[in-house]
């Protein structure tokens, strides 16, 4: 009777991992022309319905003040390629009431998103490579540096390195009184208590943008080519894998309502958009 049950389990099991990897696709809407220069992030905004992309143009670490954001629709359309000139390397982007904020290599950059003006510069004392930031709700801005393996907060109280010595942060989102992190890899949570857990691992080591599906249930993609969907459980179901083709997915945006998927291509110079199924 004991063999049979574990048999019956092991099948229930196997059918349950089939189920889930029949659960989600990613089916492809649109793709912008390839003027984006160096696309590395998107942020959806639903009050403007349209995406801000950041853009490197030219070397990911250097300042050389040749990144800025552009303007793209939601059916794919380039508004305005050049909104806002003139950064360094602009990688991961946050919003918060009208202002856009920017991780650009070693300062956070502040916009008025009524007028395209910088309006604030933040250096990070110590920062080498800036690359994700997500605001928590109470304005608090969170920034990853990939390089030295930190993340750091910034408040009204200054600027702290809330985590150190981690394998390589990039994407962040704050939900609530947690944070995820996404550590070369891996998914990490943060609870209320400032303790660190692994939500779910084994994805490609180049975790890049992170967005939450519902609660509980995200969309990771990877650098270098991979997009994941992560269950509650931890379980990873692969929705997309272009690293054979050399197309890069690096930090996505993401429409909840019409669940819309927006991956900028890096060096392909382009953002494509996917319903997600």
């Amino acid at each position: 009777m004991k063999k049979i049950w574990v048999l019956l389990s092991a099948i229930t099991f196997f059918a349950a991992e089939k189920n889930l990897a029949q659960n989600h696709q990613l089916i492809k809407k649109w793709e912008t022309d390839t003027l984006l220069r160096t696309p590395e992030s998107v942020l959806y905004d639903a009050k403007e319905k349209l995406l801000y992309v950041s853009c490197i143009d030219g070397v990911p670490n250097e300042k050389d003040g040749k990144g800025g954001i552009a303007k793209v629709g939601l059916d794919g359309k380039i508004l305005d390629a050049n909104w806002v000139t003139g950064l360094n390397a602009p990688k991961g982007m946050g919003q918060y009431k009208n202002k856009l904020y920017v991780a650009d290599l070693t300062e956070v950059v502040v916009i008025d998103m009524t007028t395209a003006q910088v309006v604030q510069h933040i250096p990070v004392q110590g920062s080498v490579f800036l690359n994700d930031i997500t605001i928590d709700k109470n304005g608090a801005v969170w920034v990853s540096d990939t390089r030295i393996n930190k993340v750091y907060r910034i408040d009204k109280s200054g600027i702290t390195p809330v985590f150190q010595n981690l394998q390589g942060p990039n994407g962040l989102l704050a939900v609530g009184d947690e944070l995820m992190i996404l550590d070369k890899g891996s998914l990490l949570k943060m609870v209320k208590s400032g303790n660190l857990g692994v939500y779910a691992d084994g994805m490609d080591p180049s975790t890049d943008g992170i967005e939450m599906v519902v609660p509980n249930e995200f969309l990771v993609s990877s650098w270098a080519g991979v997009i994941y969907y992560v269950y509650a459980s931890g379980n990873k179901q692969t929705l997309l894998d272009t690293r054979e083709k050399k197309i890069n997915t690096a930090d996505i945006g993401y429409d909840p309502k019409n669940r819309i998927v927006y991956v900028p291509t890096f060096y392909k110079n382009s953002v494509v958009a996917y319903e997600l199924k």
